[in-house]
């Protein structure tokens, strides 16, 4: 998952982060740290992270705050997460690149390859305290984008879950991609905010515990930790938002050991087997 496709994806990525070291005046070191699908390469440069991300050029140029960019100038600091520093965008032939500097951080990422986890990781009292707080203090945070939208909704509950979807969706600001790659152990921090902006209550904390359910005694953890969430009937929802997120990438051929686990879940909430299309259009 955290990889390039193929060797010309990975010598694009490659020649851009050059490039962008190059401008920012960097010295990177290290073996390179990939997102998704080899969309963004990072690597240290001393004590900071240089991090450089792709799109389509039609896409080109960022959205006043959105993205880690927003998140700098509109997040609290009590939200634990990395400081940016610098930005540099630039077009070439068909792709737009940005790149960011940000901290480097030395504590590890809870699950560095993968989004989902397959083991318990041990995380003390203090780390769940931590995360309970930065997620309260940014629900309360104005964002601009709407990162679950409403459209999206009314698809995917009925393909995904086998259920329609809810008349009404009542919304906070989350993160918007939580799971075990975007957090780290102690000291906490919360990565990639690419996604940030409005959310379904619940729908962070749903999102990280279906990406639990390998380690039931995590899974109950979050349920416990999150209880005045997660056992509201919008808590509910966002966790169906979550679930429906993550029947689509089983869908597309993604987590096959997390899959049955997904399925249950679902239908655990619900009452109702959600139907596994062989393949999706349903874009978010």
């Amino acid at each position: 998952m955290n990889s390039p496709v193929n060797e010309e994806v990975q010598a694009l990525m490659e020649a851009a982060h050059d490039r962008a070291a190059k401008a920012l005046g960097l010295a990177c070191t290290g073996p390179p740290a990939w997102g998704f699908l080899g969309v963004t390469i990072g690597r240290r440069a001393g004590d900071r992270w240089l991090r450089v991300s792709r799109t389509a050029k039609r896409n080109a140029g960022r959205k006043q705050g959105e993205g880690i960019a927003g998140a700098s100038l509109l997040v609290p600091d009590g939200v634990p997460r990395p400081r940016l520093y610098e930005v540099h965008d630039w077009t070439d032939g068909e792709w737009a690149f940005e790149a960011e500097v940000l901290d480097y951080l030395t504590q590890s990422v809870v699950s560095p390859d993968r989004a989902d986890i397959d083991h318990d990781p041990g995380l003390p009292e203090v780390w769940w305290a931590d995360l309970r707080r930065a997620l309260a203090l940014l629900a309360v945070t104005e964002g601009v984008k709407t990162t679950v939208r409403d459209g999206w909704i009314e698809r995917a509950f009925p393909q995904f879950l086998g259920i329609p979807a809810p008349a009404e969706v009542e919304r906070v600001t989350g993160h918007g991609d939580l799971h075990w790659g975007n957090l780290t152990a102690m000291p906490l921090a919360l990565l990639d905010w690419e996604r940030w902006g409005s959310v379904p209550v619940g729908y962070d904390v749903g999102l990280l515990h279906v990406n639990s359910l390998l380690v039931p005694d995590i899974a109950a953890r979050i349920r416990k930790e999150f209880a005045p969430i997660v056992d509201t009937p919008a808590g509910r929802t966002g966790e169906l938002a979550a679930l429906a997120e993550m029947l689509q990438a089983v869908a597309r051929g993604w987590y096959p050991d997390l899959a049955p686990h997904l399925v249950a879940r679902a239908e655990a909430l619900t009452g109702v087997r959600p139907p596994i299309p062989a393949h999706s259009e349903v874009s978010a």
